[in-house]
């Protein structure tokens, strides 16, 4: 058996890693809580070698949900509050958002979360195969320009190690507000192994039971902007 260790691959990252400075509060959060709340083993330096999350150590046992890009962390916060026997997982390489999310956390006295701050394609990388029960992308950045496009989620360099760390069955839900975003989604995702289940406009058009909107889709409301909610499931 080989024992070579892997080696980092050379990945563009085109969004932010710090906005407008944090607030002293948010420095706290920051310093204080992260460390306890990270799955360590993603980073790169402190396991080299990839060996796969314990997600089963890390949450106890539970089913395991995921969000990628949590923004603000308002949604990750409230699936964690309304959903107590499950653990969930969000990635966000944002550092404002992460200060914001850790904030919302310790307001609310959540307790089944794990946050890592940074790219989601490195957590792909240790996601046990057929680990996680759920998995949410909500509102991301749109890339609008169309020489940007490959840089959007919806792309398979995400989509092919999201779908194998997710269960046959799971759940896939994506909402946005930009229409070619939707025609991307709706090209993209099937061909990763998923199918849309959709009957009805309103399965589209109308947010999902358990939704809580974000500042995201608030500001797209606000700037007339229609929002879609997009529910996949995988494959088995």
């Amino acid at each position: 058996m080989s024992t070579e260790i892997p080696q980092r691959p050379r990945r563009n990252f085109y969004g932010r890693f710090k906005g407008k400075t944090l607030k002293q509060s948010q420095k706290t959060y920051l310093s204080e809580d992260l460390d306890a709340l990270s799955p360590g083993a993603v980073d790169w330096e402190s396991n080299p070698e990839r060996k796969p999350l314990d997600l089963q150590e890390l949450f106890d046992g539970r089913d395991v949900w995921l969000e990628v890009g949590f923004g603000g962390g308002e949604h990750l916060v409230h699936q964690a509050a309304r959903n107590p026997d499950i653990g969930i997982i969000g990635a966000e390489p944002y550092i404002n958002g992460v200060a914001m999310l850790l904030g919302k956390i310790r307001q609310a006295g959540v307790e089944n979360l794990a946050v890592h701050p940074g790219d989601a394609r490195d957590l792909f990388d240790v996601l046990p195969e057929a680990s996680i029960s759920r998995a949410f992308l909500l509102y991301p950045d749109p890339w609008p320009k169309t020489r940007h496009h490959r840089r959007r989620f919806v792309t398979p360099e995400h989509l092919e190690p999201l779908a194998r760390a997710l269960k046959p069955g799971s759940i896939f839900r994506v909402a946005t507000d930009i229409p070619d975003y939707v025609r991307q989604t709706l090209e993209e995702v099937p061909r990763a192994g998923f199918e849309w289940l959709a009957e009805r406009p309103s399965d589209w058009r109308e947010p999902w039971d358990d939704w809580i909107s974000t500042r995201y889709e608030q500001k797209a409301l606000r700037e007339g902007r229609t929002p879609h909610y997009l529910t996949f499931r995988r494959k088995g």
